[in-house]
């Protein structure tokens, strides 16, 4: 490898923060010292049992979770316990601190270290759920029927205190040996459940690769991230919290929703087409969602149709209403990858418009009125979010280019095989995937889709992080 990737410089390139303002940093002390764990509005639920689950060594710990059988006979089915840190407890709305979240939008993640939303003192310490203690959070608990759907749902201020703090290969480690926390005992029955839930209402799972930075003893390089199933088993109780809060607000006329049309018929008449060309059978009946699942994940053909099928993942956003307001939800309020309606209420340390929609929920299931300050701060947070989703997922894009290029620098001239993702055309070059290490570039040349080709690298630039191949022969 010729020289690591400059992570420095990506920050620079996109204006990252460096670091908070002084009076933000004063008033996030002052709300750590505070710890409002207690309160005459809280419940005390520090006898449900819950843990973190999360990547190793990480301490902005959004969530807890807690999963276990509920009832016998008929009436059996599960309850779903879900601990959110309560934000809202410690920002004061228009405050120095809520004007700098509102200006960052979210936490932006480099290989190198994080840009967080909120200072460390709140979002890796006094306002995560870490296992020392009684936290306050906001406690969604959630009873599901027998096949995984929700009968019932409370949203409440509480007072929780976290078992463990664990990660997601120690889990799935546990979960292989018959040994898993008692907090999350019915986790392996609700994860598939809903997980089949999800591909029978439509919802489109891509599963392409997900390639990541990580250091080594070498330096930098390129993996590709293994999702064991206990993640997603676990991303599912997000989803479920996610979905219901969606209908809260929905329900109440007020809140924002986290959106993505439907795909047209055109769309998924040219992803037919696409499977033909590919070899794939999809039967007339079967939808995208059940096709997808169905794939396996890293054959040449799948890994080509699963990157087609992102033409029907396109248009996300955020829509904010206020129906009392005169702003009515949008006439197609749902989110075409989850396969239903969907809102961020679950990673408020990371993501600030979580914040807003949990204290929506909250204020709804109450049956208290929607506060003045967060009823005036909706329509503002669509256009937020929007820019610091750009901004973020444009900064992990340039982290992991600029690895690849720096892992390939040495290699320009050389040969490998590769799967064609996308055949070019008049106005684009193609794409292609290069399995060691995992590289997603353009290319030029004769491309089949979805086939193995032999291709040349000439170029592979660490400061831009420009890869590009093309066919040899």
């Amino acid at each position: 490898m010729s020289g690591g990737p400059d992570f420095g410089a990506v920050r620079a390139e996109f204006g990252l923060p460096d670091g908070f303002p002084p009076a933000v940093l004063a008033e996030a002390a002052a709300a750590a010292a505070a710890r409002p764990a207690r309160g005459p509005d809280r419940v005390d639920a520090t006898d449900v049992e819950l843990v973190t689950i999360d990547p190793p060594g990480s301490k902005d710990l959004d969530q807890a979770v807690g999963v276990v059988r509920r009832g016998s006979g008929d009436d059996a089915g599960f309850r779903v316990h879900y601990a959110i840190a309560d934000l809202g407890a410690v920002v004061v709305p228009s405050a120095a601190l809520d004007t700098e979240v509102r200006r960052r939008g979210q936490t932006v993640y480099l290989p190198d270290g994080s840009v967080p939303l909120h200072p460390p003192v709140l979002s890796e310490d006094a306002a995560s759920l870490l296992p020392d203690g009684p936290r306050a959070a906001v406690l969604w608990r959630v009873d599901l029927d027998g096949a995984g759907e929700p009968v019932s749902v409370e949203v409440r201020r509480a007072v929780v205190r976290s078992r463990a703090r664990l990660d997601y290969a120690g889990v799935q480690a546990s979960l292989d040996t018959g040994s898993v926390h008692p907090a999350i005992a019915a986790l392996p029955e609700v994860g598939p459940l809903r997980r089949a839930l999800a591909v029978r209402r439509g919802a489109i799972e891509l599963e392409l690769p997900e390639q990541e930075v990580v250091r080594t003893d070498e330096g930098w390089t390129v993996q590709v991230r293994q999702r064991p199933p206990v993640e997603d088993w676990n991303a599912e109780i997000s989803l479920l919290t996610g979905t219901t809060a969606a209908r809260i607000m929905l329900d109440a006329g007020i809140g924002v929703l986290r959106t993505l049309p439907a795909a047209g018929p055109e769309a998924v008449t040219a992803l037919r087409a696409v499977a033909r060309g590919l070899g794939i059978s999809w039967p007339a009946a079967q939808t995208p969602a059940e096709l997808l699942s169905a794939l396996p994940r890293d054959t040449p053909a799948a890994l080509a149709l699963r990157r087609a099928a992102t033409s029907l993942l396109r248009g996300a956003g955020y829509t904010a209403f206020d129906t009392a307001a005169g702003a009515p939800p949008p006439a197609d309020p749902g989110h075409a990858g989850i396969g239903t309606t969907y809102a961020h209420v679950t990673a408020p340390l990371r993501r600030l418009v979580d914040r807003f929609g949990t204290e929506v929920c909250l204020a709804v299931t109450a049956g208290a009125a929607v506060p003045d300050w967060l009823r005036a701060a909706l329509p503002t947070l669509p256009g937020t979010m929007a820019a610091s989703d750009a901004v973020a997922s444009a900064v992990g894009r340039a982290c992991v280019d600029r690895t690849e290029a720096a892992l390939l620098a040495d290699r320009v001239g050389a040969e490998f095989d590769v799967v064609v993702l996308r055949a070019p055309t008049d106005t684009a070059p193609g794409e292609v995937y290069l399995h060691v290490p995992p590289v997603l570039a353009r290319c030029t040349g004769a491309l089949r889709l979805g086939e193995t080709a032999r291709v040349r690298l000439v170029e592979a630039d660490p400061l831009t992080g420009r890869i590009a191949f093309t066919t040899v022969g």
